[in-house]
């Protein structure tokens, strides 16, 4: 197992250039996982589709990055199909290009607004060009499984030749949406070229048949990467072998703006982004009820996209009597939204049932949010390693409601969370990330081209 955890990693060191290639016949060779374990024992880093979007030239980095002492450029190809998650792949890409490397991200188009225009590498639409420019004004039709689940094996097929033609030194996928055909490309593509997949969700709410079959993708990559070390000893437990297993935090997301965020305060409660069962949102309701009986007058702002009803959560709310203390604000947060709901905030609450990295723990920190947390993977790892807020038990209501209470009830303790939150926002910086994966992607480079 490597872990990147100690946060930022240090500086590289000058190593001898890498060795000359493999003849083409034998660079097909998936390297083994054993890549992994030499860069965990610290060997630093070393000296078309439907559409298109390119970055800024290289010419155009700042002097700064050119003159940057910095490893062999590798060429990365992100695969993320179904564009689940724009603005980590965005984060990611930027942060490797700006460390001078050739990254290529494919994907498809996003159909819940506009995405961050590429900075310094470039952007492709591989997948579901019908279903894109058909769903664009209605991305929750009912159709759209359909349509998608017809355009996805051809799309599987673009992507391999797409793959083939841009011979990417690393493939670096970072979500596999329908792995019982995922499984098909995964495998040729690993047998060319090193291959790399961040488990973003590490088999929470998974039947032991589906458990079976993300233990063979694992299996056929050469690393996972994992965001906590709870989801690196739950890959193993499950029989993941430890060299393959990676450790790189989640970075925190970029908030737009000058200087430091400004302290929090009020009573302002934020439930934000996509509604789901097990994201506890009944769980969070119910411990509002609990912190009015505590004499602790809340407010509770839900600002997401309901995937499911929620006329179940409206429905508690009025039965414990603090529907009018509850604000609605149903629908996709676009990202220039997010700002100011965070801004409005006292703390941002996660009462996950199931979880491991959350995006929501990232936008929070990267607006300076004190956090409360169910003390699952890394949303616990994170809030006790920078004190940025409090955890609970999750499903647990009065557990929830004591853990609110401590922050919002002792404006000095929403302070020390504040400053908290601002060491993580400091430390997890996606720079930071972009070195680990670089140190990683580059051993494999060095074992997949063997010896001269």
């Amino acid at each position: 197992m490597l872990s990147y955890g100690a946060w930022p990693p240090r500086a590289h060191r000058r190593e001898p250039a890498l060795r000359g290639r493999l003849p083409a016949a034998a660079r097909g060779r998936r390297p083994l996982p054993g890549a992994c374990a030499r860069a965990r024992r610290g060997r630093a880093a070393r000296a078309e589709g439907g559409g298109f979007h390119r970055g800024r030239r290289d010419d155009a980095l700042p002097l700064r990055v050119l003159l940057r002492r910095r490893p062999r450029a590798v060429r990365v190809a992100l695969v993320d199909p179904l564009s689940y998650t724009p603005p980590y792949d965005h984060g990611l890409a930027s942060a490797l290009a700006r460390r001078g490397h050739d990254v290529h991200l494919l994907t498809s188009r996003f159909l819940f607004g506009a995405v961050p225009r590429p900075d310094w590498y470039q952007r492709e639409e591989l997948f579901l060009p019908a279903s894109g420019r058909l769903l664009r004004r209605h991305p929750r039709s009912r159709a759209r499984f359909a349509l998608k689940g017809a355009e996805y094996g051809p799309s599987a097929l673009r992507l391999l030749r797409r793959l083939d033609s841009l011979a990417p030194e690393v493939v670096h996928v970072q979500w596999l949406p329908l792995p019982r055909l995922d499984r098909l490309w995964l495998r040729r593509a690993a047998v060319r070229r090193p291959t790399v997949f961040t488990a973003h969700d590490v088999l929470p709410r998974r039947t032991a048949e589906q458990t079976r079959l993300w233990l063979a993708l694992f299996r056929t990559v050469s690393c996972v990467v994992v965001h906590s070390e709870y989801a690196r000893g739950r890959l193993e437990e499950l029989g993941v072998e430890p060299e393959r297993l990676v450790v790189i935090p989640h970075p925190a997301f970029e908030r737009h703006g000058e200087g430091e965020p400004e302290a929090p305060g009020g009573s302002t409660i934020l439930f934000f982004g996509l509604i789901r069962p097990y994201k506890g949102l009944d769980t969070l309701i119910t411990a509002l009820g609990l912190l009015r009986e505590q004499g602790l007058e809340a407010r509770l702002v839900v600002a997401g996209d309901p995937l499911e009803p929620v006329d179940g959560y409206r429905e508690l709310a009025r039965h414990i009597g603090v529907e009018e203390r509850i604000d609605w604000r149903l629908g996709f947060v676009a990202r220039d939204a997010i700002a100011p709901l965070m801004a409005e905030a006292a703390l941002v609450a996660l009462p996950y049932r199931e979880i491991d990295a959350s995006g929501v723990l990232a936008d929070a920190i990267g607006h300076g949010r004190p956090v409360v947390v169910s003390d699952l993977g890394a949303l616990g790892e994170t809030v006790r390693r920078f004190g940025a807020g409090e955890t609970a038990e999750p499903g647990n209501p009065k557990a929830l409601a004591d853990a609110l209470a401590r922050l919002l009830a002792a404006p000095g303790e929403l302070r020390r969370a504040y400053e908290g939150a601002l060491a993580a926002r400091a430390a997890l910086t996606w720079d930071a990330a972009a070195e680990a994966h670089e140190q990683l992607y580059e051993e494999l480079v060095s074992s997949a081209e063997g010896p001269a």
